[in-house]
Formats: C-alpha cells, structure tokens, sequence
C-alpha cells in the first residue's frame, strides 16, 4: 500500500504533541530581530528556521537564471528572548548576480539565505549555506548535509535547478534569437526561481520550483525581448509570484527564490525567511 507524505500524518514537520505558537517572518529589505516571549516553565522548544531566499538576476540581453531557494534547519533548542529572520535578495535591474537572502536564527538553529543567481546562465545555489556563495555548487548546509553540483539533488541543492529540501534556481539561457525555454525552479520543500529567456524569437521564462505546500510562479511567453520573465520559487509558508513581461516574480513567503529578469527587467526578489516556535 502506497502512501504520500504530504497526506501521511506520521510524516509532518509538526513535533508529536506540540503545537505551532509563534510564527516570525520578515516582510522587509533588511534583517529584522524580534522580541520572544515563552511561557514560564517553558526551557525548550522546537523550532523551524528558515533563510531568506535569493533574488535572481537579470542580464543586458538575453537571460540568466533565479535565486536559490534559502535554507532550512529544524531542532529543539534552549529558549531565547530574541529571534532574527533574515531578509529576502533584493531584485534589481541592473546586470549583474543577484542579491544573496539573509540567514535566520533562533536559539541555536541556524538558517542560511539562499544564493542568489548568478551574472551568467546558471541558476543560483540552492540554500541552507552557512555562506551562499553564488556558484552553482552549494557550499555545505549548517546541518552538515554535503555540497551538491550544479542540477544534482541534495539537502541544500546546487544551482540550475537541482532538487532539495531547499531547491536551486531555474536555468536561464544567453540565446538571443529563435524559440528559447529557459528552465523551471528546482523542487524541493522550498524552492528556487524559474530562469529567464530574453530573445527576438519566441522566449517563455521558467516557471518557479513548485514544494510541498504551495506552487512556483509562472513565467513569461511571448515574442520579442520585453517577454520571457521567470517565475518566483514557493516558499515554506506561500506561493511563489508570476513574472510580468521580462520582469522575474517574486518568490514566496518563508524563503523562496527570486525569479529571474531578461534584458534588463527587474529580477524578482527573494521571500523572507520565517521562524516557527513549537511547544
């Protein structure tokens, strides 16, 4: 007999016998750091940390790819009166790689941002770095889960859009003329964002990583160079945005990657990171 671990209630990121009590999330450019307040007698608790995502890129013509997702660390740990939530990349229009997400931490999980994409074709790196570096092969997790190459699966996945807990970009393609496809997000729990295509031809950017609980943002598809935008990457608490002409969408709540820009258009920002107090 077969079972989903989506439906499955013996597989769940929700501690047996606790309940969700706190929930911190960042809706701004910078790192935030919030007061907590436990309850008496309360000395542990389970938390869910995750990193701001990365934002994508864009390039003066033709496309590049979108922000990996940002990383994700879960555990019990000492209580704490402070938490911080890092930030989700900045998406800008100007050529170049993406922002890099914030990292979060509370207690002693730690969350590293998602890279973000890179000024060339491949997509960003995936999450759940200590430092993202934004080459397509992640830097090791601060959960110790080893590097992964570039579309290869791992915890904290490699760029091109490899797969992982947190997902890499989507690739992004330097053709500027004919039909261009550029590639999707990679899936994942939380997932990175779709690659642009920016072309005379006919151009459809990739559509962000869909995860466990929401969907990636779509891509762009029309002819000429003001088409082709990607899609932001899910996150761990909300969708991920639908590019806009060569514009790259957002990605989504709790961590999703930044959609890649072709041909100067804005690239989508990466999601801020969240906090998930459990007790």
């Amino acid at each position: 007999m077969s079972s989903s671990i989506n439906q499955s209630p013996q597989y769940s990121d929700t501690p047996l016998g606790l309940k969700l009590q706190q929930t911190f999330t960042n809706t701004t450019t910078t790192s935030q750091t919030y007061s907590v307040s436990i309850p008496a007698g309360i000395n542990r608790v389970y938390a869910i940390v995750v990193g701001g995502g990365g934002a994508g890129s864009t390039q003066t013509t033709g496309g590049v790819g979108g922000g990996g997702a940002g990383g994700y660390s879960a555990g019990w740990t000492y209580i704490s009166n402070s938490v911080t939530v890092g930030a989700g990349g900045v998406g800008s229009s100007t050529a170049g790689a993406g922002a890099n997400g914030g990292a979060s931490i509370y207690g002693m999980i730690f969350a590293g941002g998602g890279s973000g994409a890179q000024s060339n074709t491949p997509g960003g790196a995936g999450g759940g770095a200590t430092t993202p570096n934004q080459t397509a092969v992640s830097v090791v997790s601060y959960t110790g889960a080893p590097s992964a190459a570039a579309s290869i699966t791992g915890y904290s996945a490699g760029g091109s859009g490899g797969a992982g807990v947190s997902s890499g970009g989507g690739v992004g393609s330097a053709t500027v003329t004919g039909t261009v496809t550029a590639g999707a997000g990679g899936r994942g729990l939380i997932c990175g964002g779709g690659g642009a295509a920016g072309t005379a031809g006919t151009g459809t950017g990739g559509a962000g990583g869909t995860g466990d609980f929401f969907a990636g943002g779509t891509g762009t598809s029309g002819t000429g160079t003001s088409f082709g935008g990607g899609g932001g990457g899910a996150g761990l608490l909300g969708a991920g945005s639908n590019a806009s002409a060569n514009n790259g969408g957002n990605g989504g709540n709790g961590g999703g990657g930044g959609g890649a820009a072709s041909t100067l258009g804005l690239a989508g920002s990466g999601g801020g990171g969240c906090v998930l107090l459990y007790y």
